[in-house]
């Protein structure tokens, strides 16, 4: 066997036409992230390993979002769309640098994983010219065909080029190919344009190869994995595939879900143990769960830090940048945004904190409102340690509230508030004897006065 370290990706971001979207279809997400980058992660990287984006006209967001994901992405627009050959040899520059394997993928495919890719990659070492990927598909109808002679792959041949007898095979192209990267532009330089569109397809490879009196095999996978995407049905699909596999992979890691199937997860969800997901719950990207936390009911948790036996909901919403420390609270109809509350604190019902520090043991009570927008600039609220802010109070930012402090409920406070001081800032109270039976009385007088 021989030794195989360097490595051309060439991966095609083609554009689908039933989307019906302005996005260009691979930025589309499955589980919080871009279809390309689903692929883009599962594709080899690292030491030897060069990765070639070919993208559309006009398409910079998609180089943009390659570049973001991988930084040794390097992007080539395929001006005209002729066949899935063609956009492979827009990237001609780096195919040409003889790399020892060329892996040709597609940014539509957010289900292949990497350990399919290094199967792939396992024949070229061994020999062959050419391993294609294929998949036994359900129903077979509209793919190509991979057509074996005494489990040699002989051809692919086109659902609408094939005979009946082809049709019934179920074995079928993914599309995916890895070839050896020392006769890659010879094998796609051959590829002609006899079909009836004018254009280059890469399943005329098969055909070429063996001319060559070279080798060419088929590595199996499961049709989930090559699902392509090109409409939001199969979006969903997709989806659906890609919660089942973090479901499982979470369980199997040792997080409770009481209700897997009601509760969705980002690709890049971090979870501790000990961990507790109840139904209902959305966890968008960017969130990390530590050792036995606790996520309630009908949670929405986005860019967010939850600590160590920290508590969340039922029916709280965590935005970017809203960190928990360890034994924190959060509880229902409250919503965090670029937050910090340490360890200890407690905000239990119907609050919203944006912008803030909140220190260690501290209590915000029901109603309390952080008020860090002035309608032009956001302002950010620092509150001590072990301070208690009283139920219906709005804290005006910018603002510091000291340690120890304590607000009395109902306040509006605008001012910095020291430690250990308490802070009250209401209205005088009135009574007035009587006051209320005479209003009733004015108010229904007025009312017959009306009707009469």
């Amino acid at each position: 066997m021989s030794v195989r370290s360097s490595l051309t990706v060439v991966l095609a971001a083609g554009e689908g036409t039933r989307m019906r979207s302005a996005q260009p279809k691979v930025l589309h997400k499955v589980a919080g992230q871009s279809l390309l980058a689903h692929v883009l992660d599962a594709a080899p990287h690292g030491t030897g390993a060069a990765l070639a984006v070919v993208i559309g006209p006009n398409h910079q967001a998609v180089a943009d979002e390659a570049r973001r994901v991988r930084a040794d992405a390097v992007s080539f627009v395929q001006a005209e769309r002729l066949g899935t050959a063609h956009a492979v040899l827009a990237a001609r520059e780096a195919i040409a640098r003889g790399a020892d394997d060329l892996l040709v993928a597609f940014g539509d495919t957010p289900l292949i994983s990497a350990e399919t890719f290094a199967r792939l990659r396992a024949p070229l070492a061994e020999g062959a010219a050419l391993a294609v990927l294929g998949f036994r598909a359900a129903d077979p109808a509209g793919y190509g065909r991979l057509l074996l002679e005494n489990g040699r792959l002989m051809a692919i041949r086109e659902h609408a080029d094939a005979t009946a007898e082809e049709r019934k095979v179920t074995l079928c192209n993914a599309g995916v190919m890895a070839l050896d990267g020392r006769r890659a532009l010879e094998i796609l330089d051959r590829i002609g344009n006899a079909n009836s569109k004018g254009e280059y397809y890469l399943v005329d490879a098969v055909e070429i190869v063996r001319d060559m009196g070279l080798e060419a095999v088929v590595i199996e996978t499961s049709e989930d994995e090559v699902r392509g995407i090109n409409n939001k049905a199969q979006l969903a699909e997709a989806e659906a595939v890609m919660q089942a596999r973090l479901r499982k992979a979470a369980l199997d890691a040792g997080v409770t879900l009481v209700a897997p199937e009601t509760v969705y997860l980002a690709a890049d969800t971090q979870f501790g143990s000990d961990v507790t997901i109840e139904p209902f719950v959305v966890i968008g990207p960017g969130v990390t769960i530590d050792d036995g936390a606790v996520i309630q009911s009908f949670s929405h948790i986005v860019q967010s830090e939850i600590g160590k036996k920290a508590s969340v909901g039922p029916f709280s919403r965590m935005r970017p940048g809203s960190s928990l420390g360890e034994g924190a609270k959060i509880g229902n109809f409250v919503e965090t945004k670029a937050a910090t509350l340490e360890a200890g604190v407690k905000v239990n019902h119907l609050a919203y904190v944006g912008d803030a520090h909140v220190g260690a043991k501290s209590n915000l009570g029901a109603g309390t409102i952080v008020c860090n927008y002035d309608g032009f600039f956001k302002h950010k609220t620092t509150i001590g340690e072990g301070a208690f802010v009283g139920t219906n109070s709005s804290l005006v930012a910018p603002l510091k509230i000291g340690k120890g402090a304590y607000i009395g409920s109902g306040s509006v406070i605008t001012k910095d508030v020291p430690d250990d001081a308490m802070a009250v800032e209401r209205g005088q109270q009135s009574n007035r004897e009587g006051g209320a039976a005479r209003y009733r009385e004015m108010k229904l007088q007025a009312k017959a006065e009306k009707k009469g």
